[in-house]
C-alpha cells in the first residue's frame, strides 16, 4: 500500500510540475516582426524591424500565459537606408521620441490544446491600442543546437496606420498594415 501511495505521489508532483508555468526569451537572430501594406496599388510593400527583445510565458496545462515584446523602432529595415531615415521621421515611427515599439499581453486563447490567439495591446508612438493576434502555428519542442526547450511561433494582425498617428499619404498608401510577428524563444 505504501509503494502504491509513493507512486501516486510521484505521479501527481510530475503532473503538477508539467502544469508550471515556463518562461522563454525571445532569440533576437530569429525573431524579426514584419509589416507589409499596399503601395498605391501598384505592389505590397514588406519591411522588418531586425532588432526584438522580450518574453513569453506559457502554462499549456493551465492554458494561460503572458507575451512581453519590446521592438526597437530604429531597426526598421526597408532594403533602403534612404528610406529607412524616412520611415523614423515625424510622419511614421518619429524614432527620436518613441524609440520602442511593445506588445504585452495576458490573456492567450486556446481552443483545445491549441493556442489560437493572444489578446493584448500594441503601442506605437506613445498610443496604445488593443491587438488580437492570431497564432498561425505554435511548437515547442528541444531546441537541437542549443539543448535547451524552445518554442517558437507566427503571429498575424491587421491594424490602422491612422491609429497610431502614421496615417499619412492614406488611402493612396494603404491604412491598413499587416504585422506578422516570427519569434523563437528558448526556456530559461
Amino acid at each position: 500500500m505504501q509503494r502504491f501511495a509513493a507512486l501516486t505521489l510521484a505521479a501527481a508532483l510530475s503532473s503538477a510540475a508539467y502544469a508550471a508555468p515556463e518562461t522563454y526569451l525571445i532569440e533576437p537572430s530569429h525573431s524579426m516582426p514584419r509589416f507589409e501594406y499596399s503601395h498605391f496599388g501598384y505592389s505590397v510593400q514588406l519591411s522588418r524591424f531586425d532588432s526584438t527583445s522580450g518574453k513569453i510565458t506559457l502554462d499549456r496545462a493551465a492554458k494561460t500565459g503572458s507575451v512581453d515584446i519590446t521592438i526597437d523602432a530604429k531597426s526598421v529595415n526597408t532594403g533602403s537606408a534612404l528610406f529607412n531615415g524616412h520611415i523614423q521621421g515625424e510622419d511614421f515611427f518619429d524614432t527620436a521620441k518613441y524609440p520602442t515599439l511593445t506588445y504585452k499581453s495576458n490573456t492567450l486563447r486556446f481552443e483545445g490544446d491549441k493556442l489560437v490567439a493572444v489578446e493584448g495591446e500594441l503601442t506605437v508612438k506613445g498610443i496604445t491600442k488593443p491587438v488580437t493576434l492570431t497564432v498561425n502555428s505554435l511548437l515547442c519542442m528541444p531546441h537541437p543546437m542549443l539543448k535547451k526547450d524552445a518554442c517558437g511561433a507566427t503571429a498575424t494582425a491587421k491594424v490602422k496606420r491612422s491609429d497610431f498617428n502614421m496615417g499619412k499619404h492614406a488611402p493612396y498608401v494603404s491604412d491598413e498594415v499587416t504585422l506578422t510577428i516570427p519569434v523563437e524563444s528558448i526556456k530559461q
